[in-house]
């Protein structure tokens, strides 16, 4: 208690991270997920208060912002609604068939807090580990800057990726992409990206899919610290827990990705960036292409340098019969903003910006 004022003094590492649940939930509310937007907004609150959300993140206090301990205790309660282990609370989730608006926002914070306080050794354990989202609507993004690439070098892909999670992007070809004037992918694929592009698509893009009907796909092959297998159900139940339950788009292009999983294997290994590319050299006849997204921000530096130095070997071992693609979609900061950025480098070439988009990669806009 604080002498001079009669209030309640919070420990300054709560109050740490109390203030990192507050800078998600508006993130939150920010592109849309307005139930976050108040539920995480309400959970700062009560770790400041000492309650069981309090609990919940205990040990967690110095983490840096990269480890998303927000997100790690939404995903956890999520997964607790999906299981069917929070029943009261799933009458608010969408993603359980529930229904949110702001009129209900006291009743749903009620359950949330309650389920976290019923829960509460699962849900620590649960938050253990690192939250991922593997976003399918990023390939909304690689799928671009791959026409990009085979349009300068026109080969059989082989197609790697850094912090794959479940390999859920190493598959862009299967999905169906669509913007004003631009309609690319099987017709009749489970997952459907549509409206890709503000203003629809950029000249470029509707002349290199043109070229390119169809992508020869000939390897796809991942890495992550802590893959996931799409195929079983733990896995399956992860990947929708780290999805916001009242964005139904994004939940249904993971149902989708999920399906096509099961039908166009793709191998993801539990190993970090650099070891990663250390095993990769470029074949002939083939062009090797190296894609991350939203991943830089949690590789330590020395092992980001590792990445880097292996880029510039493949890069410079690039010829027109053994060629070399370099995809990303990173923020990077410009000012006082940190933009989603799609970039694109062929070979040992100049690194070219393509577009901006959400961090959820829908919709783009050209650069």
């Amino acid at each position: 208690m604080d002498g001079a004022t009669g209030r309640r003094t919070v420990p300054q590492s709560r109050e740490r991270i109390a203030r990192m649940f507050e800078i998600q939930a508006a993130g939150c509310a920010a592109y849309g997920a307005g139930l976050y937007g108040l539920l995480l907004r309400r959970a700062a609150d009560d770790i400041r208060a000492g309650g069981p959300c309090a609990e919940a993140v205990v040990g967690h206090e110095g983490a840096p912002g990269p480890d998303a301990v927000a997100l790690r205790l939404a995903g956890a309660v999520h997964a607790l609604v999906l299981s069917g282990r929070a029943p009261e609370l799933a009458g608010y989730y969408p993603s359980a068939g529930g229904a949110w608006s702001p009129e209900v926002a006291e009743e749903c914070w009620s359950a949330f807090r309650a389920t976290v306080a019923a829960e509460l050794p699962w849900v620590r354990s649960w938050m253990t580990r690192p939250p991922q989202t593997n976003e399918v609507g990023r390939s909304n993004l690689l799928i671009a800057g791959l026409l990009y690439a085979v349009t300068a070098a026109p080969l059989p892909v082989r197609l790697f990726e850094l912090g794959s999670s479940a390999g859920l992007n190493l598959r862009p070809e299967q999905h169906r992409y669509t913007a004003g004037g631009f309609a690319w992918g099987p017709v009749d694929s489970p997952v459907r990206l549509a409206d890709g592009w503000t203003g629809g698509a950029p000249g470029w893009l509707v002349e290199a899919a043109a070229a390119h009907p169809k992508l020869d796909v000939v390897e796809r092959r991942g890495c992550d610290l802590t893959p996931i297998d799409p195929l079983s159900e733990a896995g399956a139940l992860a990947l929708r827990a780290y999805v916001w339950p009242d964005q139904s788009d994004r939940l249904d292009r993971l149902a989708g990705a999920l399906r096509l999983a099961a039908d166009h294997p793709a191998r993801v290994e539990p190993t970090g960036a650099g070891d990663f590319l250390a095993g990769i050299d470029l074949r002939p006849g083939t062009l090797t292409v190296l894609w991350h997204s939203v991943m830089q921000q949690y590789v330590p530096a020395e092992e980001w340098a590792r990445v880097e130095a292996e880029l510039d070997r493949l890069a410079a071992a690039s010829t027109p019969g053994a060629a070399f693609a370099h995809i990303a979609f990173e923020p990077e900061r410009v000012g006082g903003r940190f933009p989603f950025r799609l970039s694109v480098r062929v070979g040992s070439g100049v690194r070219v910006r393509l577009a901006e988009a959400s961090g959820h990669g829908i919709p783009a806009t050209p650069s």
